[in-house]
Formats: C-alpha cells, sequence, structure tokens
C-alpha cells in the first residue's frame, strides 16, 4: 500500500495534459514552442494551456478556432484565455467566432494577424496590449457590438480595414507610437463621437475615417503631412476640423459631403487641396486660403451652397474645373500685390479685399486711457483686428471682427499698462 500513493498521483498528473491536449491539434515548432492548429473542443469558455508536453504555446495558428460551430450554425466558443507566452495570433484564428463576447490578450503577444477576429460580432470590449507591434488588416473587421477598444502605447501599425464597421464603437484614442493608419481602418464606425490621434501618424491614408456619422469634431495631430482620398468622407455630422502647420497636401474627397462642417483651418503649410475636398459642404460659409496654395483641382469646392468668402492670402492658385460651381453666393477676395487675380477666376470676379490701418489722421493714437486708430476701405469689407506681443515668435489673436461703414471703423481698447508692447494687424474674417 505504500507504493499505491505515488503510483496513483503520477497517474493523476499524466492525465491532465492528456486532456487539455485533447482540445487541440497541435505542432511543434523549430525552437521546440507549440502552435495550436486547432480548437476540437466542446466550446463555452476556453483556456489555452501555456504550455504542452512540457513544451510553451506561443502560436495560436492560421483559423485555429474559427470553425467551431453548433447545431443552428453558431460559433460555440464564449470566452477566450490566452496565456502569457503566446506571441502570434494569427489570421483568421478567432474568425466568425460570433459568440465570443470576450478575450484577455496578454502582454506577450506582438502580432495580431490580418483577419484575426473577424467577424465576432458578440466581442463587446478589447484591449490591445502595447506588446503588439502590428494589427493586421481587417483584424476586427465587423466587430459590430464592440463598443469600446483600447490600444496601449507601444503599438506602432494598424492594418487595412481593422476595425472597418465597427459600428457601435464609440470612443478611441490612438496612441502616439502608432506612425501607421491602413486604409479604411475605421471606415463605417458610424457611432464614434470620441476621437484622439496621438502625435505619430505622418498620414491619415485613404478613407481611414470615411463615412463616421456621428464624429463631430477632430483635431488632426502636428505630425501628420498628408490627408489621404476620402480620408474623412461623408462624416456627416463633422462641425469643426483643425489641419495643424505640417500638412502639405490635402486629398481627393477628403471632406466629401460633411453637411455640418462650418469651420476649416487650412495652415500656410498645403500646397494642393485635391479634387472634391470640400465636396457638398453645404454648412460651411468662409474659407482662407494660405498663399502657399498652388493648385485647387476641379470640384474641390462644388455644391458648398452656403459658401460667401474665399480668401486668399498669395498669388492666384492654378484652378480645376468648376472649382466653384453652384456655390451661387460666394465671392472670392484676394490682397494688394498679389498677382494673377484677372476675371474670371473660377468663373468668377476676384474682389480686391483692402482694409488698411490708418496712423497719419486724427483717430490714431491715445486718448482717454484708450488706444485706436482708423481702419478704412471698401465700404461692408468684414475685417478682424488682431494682436501680437511678440514678432518674433509672432502668434496673432483676433481681438474684434466689424464692419466698415460707409468705409471706416474706428478700433480702441484700454491701454495695456502691464504689456512689453503690443502689435496689430488685420486679418480675413
Amino acid at each position: 500500500m505504500k507504493n499505491a500513493w505515488p503510483i496513483l498521483l503520477g497517474s493523476l498528473v499524466l492525465a491532465a495534459p492528456a486532456a487539455v491536449q485533447a482540445q487541440f491539434t497541435i505542432s511543434t515548432n523549430a525552437d521546440n514552442t507549440i502552435t495550436i492548429t486547432q480548437y476540437t473542443g466542446a466550446g463555452g469558455p476556453v483556456a489555452i494551456p501555456a504550455t504542452t508536453n512540457g513544451l510553451t504555446v506561443t502560436v495560436i495558428g492560421h483559423g485555429a478556432f474559427s470553425e467551431v460551430f453548433g447545431n443552428s450554425g453558431g460559433s460555440l466558443i464564449t470566452d477566450v484565455t490566452i496565456p502569457f507566452g503566446v506571441a502570434s495570433i494569427e489570421s483568421n484564428a478567432f474568425q466568425m467566432c460570433d459568440n465570443l463576447s470576450s478575450v484577455a490578450i496578454p502582454g506577450s503577444v506582438t502580432n495580431i494577424g490580418y483577419d484575426a477576429f473577424n467577424e465576432c460580432y458578440s466581442l463587446a470590449t478589447l484591449t490591445i496590449p502595447g506588446s503588439v507591434s502590428s494589427i493586421g488588416g481587417s483584424a476586427f473587421l465587423n466587430c459590430t457590438r464592440l463598443t469600446n477598444v483600447m490600444i496601449d502605447s507601444g503599438v506602432t501599425s494598424i492594418g487595412y480595414g481593422a476595425f472597418n464597421y465597427c459600428i457601435s464603437l464609440a470612443t478611441l484614442t490612438i496612441p502616439g507610437s502608432v506612425t501607421n493608419i491602413g486604409e479604411s481602418a475605421f471606415t463605417y464606425c458610424t457611432n464614434l463621437t470620441n476621437l484622439t490621434i496621438g502625435n505619430g501618424v505622418p498620414a491619415i491614408g485613404q478613407t481611414v475615417f470615411f463615412f463616421c456619422t456621428s464624429l463631430a469634431h477632430v483635431t488632426i495631430p502636428g505630425s501628420v503631412t498628408n490627408l489621404g482620398d476620402h480620408a474623412f468622407g461623408y462624416c456627416t455630422n463633422l462641425i469643426s476640423v483643425n489641419i495643424p502647420s505640417g500638412v502639405i497636401s490635402i486629398g481627393g474627397s477628403a471632406f466629401e459631403q460633411c453637411f455640418s462642417l462650418t469651420n476649416v483651418t487650412i495652415p500656410n503649410t498645403v500646397t494642393s487641396i485635391g479634387s472634391s475636398a470640400f465636396y457638398r459642404c453645404a454648412a460651411l460659409t468662409s474659407v482662407t486660403i494660405p498663399g502657399s496654395v498652388t493648385n485647387i483641382a476641379y470640384e474641390a469646392f462644388y455644391d458648398c451652397t452656403n459658401l460667401m468668402s474665399v480668401y486668399f492670402t498669395g498669388d492666384a492658385p492654378a484652378l480645376g474645373l468648376n472649382v466653384f460651381l453652384a456655390d451661387n453666393n460666394v465671392t472670392v477676395y484676394n490682397l494688394p500685390y498679389t498677382g494673377g487675380w484677372s476675371p474670371p477666376f473660377g468663373g468668377l470676379s476676384p474682389v480686391l479685399w483692402n482694409p488698411v490701418i490708418q496712423t497719419g489722421d486724427g483717430g490714431f493714437g491715445v486718448r482717454n486711457n484708450q488706444f485706436g486708430f482708423d481702419i478704412t476701405g471698401t465700404n461692408d469689407f468684414a475685417v478682424v483686428v488682431e494682436v501680437c506681443t511678440n514678432l518674433a515668435n509672432a502668434v496673432w489673436v483676433p481681438l474684434t471682427t466689424n464692419t466698415l461703414v460707409n468705409g471706416l471703423f474706428h478700433f480702441s481698447e484700454p491701454v495695456q499698462g502691464n504689456s512689453s508692447g503690443r502689435f496689430y494687424g488685420l486679418g480675413f474674417p
């Protein structure tokens, strides 16, 4: 009897790996680690073993869990625990696990392959650890109940269509470690309202946020130099967008049919505005085009029915066909001492914007502790008075916007006793 207990214990210890292994088909890798090639269990919650046959599980193989269906045709797997040690979740690994509601991805995973969780319709929340360098193309495509995604700092690449059709996704923060967002990565995320893009992405490529119809405000990080075709196309609730200094080109249809867009800032680094870039932005009333822009492609502002004023700060750029077609009330303004403004310009007659500050008349100077000056120019022109306190590092702050009545407006403000100097200028409204 003294020998019975060790023998029985040995039998139990040996039985456990055999039972676990019976749920999986495995293969041994060249480095003596294990790849799970197929799950053969009954479904429900699944815990992937950290080791089997004494070897570490490091890979969940291509399609390993993708065809585990019950009699009704739906996937039987409801939850998955992936052990620390797994480095790669390969392509299609959990594709069509449509009852999978939760998955914990450990900090050992460095790669999530294409279509890895495609059509996991029940997946609700997700954390992608910073150990992951690449999220594969279509990795979470059609995860239609996914409401929250946490992408940790360390992830560098989000693949083509990675979160396409995640129609319940409401909040998204892309960390500054991300240097590549693939085409259509977040297309048709129709409930995305809160978007933060970290300062690491050099380009927002084609259709990345196309048809994100709930998105209202976007701040594009200063790292971005290019906005691709259709980047924010059909973001129909987008109200304002600030394009940072550094962006060189605005792609074709980049903001096409952003019907609610009322305000857009185009920096003086942009050289080209693509075809249909602001096509049918019906709420847009005023745009300032910096002197850096040398080319505006066809239909760039086509059918912006409420566009009233387009202000150009430099020489006339080359225009494609129908840039301002159907913009029935628009007026194009140009500055003195700029060239190329002979009409017709896009079918319009440019108007010289000529307000100036008068320094030699009786309105200039300090009176009753107020500093003021007269502004003269064409009657009914709107003008913004701006101020700067350091010309070496000039930041111009708007003070007031007024209309010249009978070609005149008098500006004044209290004398700023604590200021080392104030410099005034005039700008477009």
